[in-house]
C-alpha cells in the first residue's frame, strides 16, 4: 500500500508523509471504489479539493463526468436552479431550459464543497437525490432520475450547525457515510519543509531565479509557527519571499518579517481568541471582587469585636444573662493603639487594595508593564486599564 501511496501522491501533487495525511488519502482509496458517500472535514487551506478527484479518478465512474461546485459562492436564489435546473419561464430570467449539474452529471461524480453553505430548502432536495437518486427541475413537476456519486467537503463543524437548526441532521449522516479527516498543517510538521522547498522550486522555475533556501533558525521559525491558513498561506509566504527578498539565503529575521504575529503563534498552547481573553480576565477580576469582599467582611467583624471590647459600642442583652456576665468582665479592657492602627489599615477599600498591589508590582520589576502583567496574573491590556484609571503612569 506505500507504494500506492506514492504513485498517488506523485500523480495528483501531494507532498507530505505525515500519519494523518497517509491516513486520509489511504481511506478515499479504499472507498473509492464503492458508491458511498464521501464527507470531507478540515479547516480552509488544507487541499480538501484534491480528494474527491483521487475517489473519482480511483472509481468505476472515472470515464463519467466530475463536476466541483462550490456552494458558498452560488446565491440561494440560483443554487437550486445551479443543480438541479429549470424551466422556461419558472423565474424572471429564464428565457430557455437548463440542466442543472446532477441532471449533467449521470453517471459521474458531483463535488459539494463548502456544503455547510447550503440553504434549508436545498438540503431537502439534496436528501431526496442522496435517498431515491431522484429530483425535480425548478419550476417543473416531473420527477427525473440521476446516477450520481456525491462527495461532500466542509470546514463548517456541522454537528454544531445540526445543533443550531442551521443543517439537517438526517441529510448530515446520509452525507457522512465515509468521514474523511484532513489535518491542519500545523499537526504536520515534518511536511512544511517540504512544502517549502516545492513552492520555493515552483516559483523559481516559474519566474526563472535561484530558489530561496532557509537557515536552520529561519526553518526552526517555520516549522513552529502555527500556519491558520494552513497549505495555502504557507504557498502565499513562499512565493511573496521568493519575489521580494534579494537574497536567497532566507533567516529567521526576514522570515519573521512575512509572518503575521509569530511571537504569539510559536506558542499555541497560549493562544486565545480575543473574547476568551476577556472572559478569563473578568472571570479573575471578579474573584478578586469576592475575596477583597470577604477580607473587607473579616476587618468590619474585626473592627466592631475591637469597639466592643473598647467599651465603644453598647451591649445590648435581653434574657441571656450568662452571656451578659462573660462579655462584661471584658468590657474595661483597652485594646493597644498598634492594634487600632492595624484594623483601619486592613479596612482599605478594593480601588486602594488594588491601586497599592498595581504600584507594588510595577516597583518590582522597574517599570516594565508586561513582567508586572504577568506577575499580577492579569492580561497587558488590563494592566494599562488599572494604570490609566489609577493615574499610575
Amino acid at each position: 500500500m506505500k507504494i500506492d501511496l506514492q504513485q498517488i501522491k506523485q500523480r495528483f501533487g501531494i507532498i507530505g508523509n505525515s500519519v494523518g495525511l497517509n491516513r486520509a488519502i489511504d481511506v478515499a482509496l479504499q472507498v473509492a471504489p464503492t458508491d458511498l458517500s464521501v464527507l470531507i472535514t478540515g479547516e480552509s487551506g488544507v487541499g480538501k479539493e484534491v480528494f474527491p478527484q483521487i475517489i473519482h479518478q480511483n472509481s468505476a465512474r472515472k470515464h463519467g463526468p466530475y463536476i466541483a461546485v462550490n456552494c458558498g459562492a452560488i446565491p440561494e436564489g440560483t443554487i437550486d436552479s445551479e443543480l438541479f435546473g429549470h424551466e422556461k419561464g419558472s423565474f424572471t430570467g429564464a428565457l430557455a431550459d437548463r440542466k442543472g449539474y446532477f441532471e449533467v452529471a449521470d453517471g459521474g461524480t458531483i463535488f459539494l464543497d463548502e456544503a455547510g453553505e447550503l440553504p434549508m430548502p436545498t438540503q431537502a432536495r439534496l436528501l431526496r437525490v442522496l435517498e431515491t437518486g431522484e429530483f425535480i427541475k425548478v419550476g417543473s413537476s416531473k420527477v427525473q432520475k440521476t446516477n450520481v456519486r456525491i462527495v461532500a467537503a466542509t470546514n463548517v463543524n456541522l454537528v454544531q450547525a445540526v445543533s443550531d437548526g442551521k443543517f439537517r441532521e438526517d441529510l448530515y449522516y446520509r452525507l457522512n457515510t465515509v468521514p474523511i479527516q484532513i489535518p491542519p498543517l500545523r499537526d504536520r510538521s515534518e511536511d512544511i519543509i517540504l512544502l517549502f522547498r516545492k513552492f520555493a522550486s515552483d516559483c523559481a522555475e516559474k519566474y526563472r531565479m535561484p530558489a530561496v533556501r532557509l537557515d536552520d533558525d529561519a526553518r526552526q521559525l517555520l516549522t513552529s509557527y502555527r500556519w491558520p491558513g494552513n497549505i495555502r498561506e504557507l504557498k502565499n509566504v513562499t512565493e511573496r519571499i521568493s519575489v521580494i527578498e534579494e537574497k536567497r539565503e532566507i533567516t529567521a529575521d526576514i522570515l519573521r518579517q512575512y509572518l503575521p504575529n509569530v511571537n504569539v503563534a510559536k506558542y499555541p498552547v497560549l493562544v486565545k481568541q480575543e473574547n476568551e481573553q476577556r472572559s478569563f480576565n473578568n472571570e479573575r477580576e471578579i474573584l478578586y471582587q469576592i475575596l477583597f469582599d470577604m477580607r473587607k467582611d473579616v476587618n468590619d467583624l474585626k473592627k466592631l469585636v475591637h469597639d466592643i471590647i473598647g467599651g465603644t459600642v453598647p451591649v445590648s442583652v435581653d434574657k441571656d444573662e450568662s452571656f451578659a456576665s462573660t462579655i462584661h468582665p471584658v468590657t474595661t479592657i483597652q485594646p493597644p493603639v498598634q492594634e487600632a492602627e492595624t484594623v483601619e489599615e486592613e479596612s482599605m477599600s478594593l480601588e486602594d487594595v488594588e491601586k497599592d498591589m498595581i504600584r507594588r508590582a510595577l516597583e518590582r520589576h522597574n517599570g516594565k508593564r508586561k513582567n508586572a502583567a504577568a506577575d499580577l496574573k492579569i492580561s497587558e491590556r488590563t494592566l494599562y486599564r488599572k494604570i490609566k484609571e489609577y493615574n499610575l503612569e
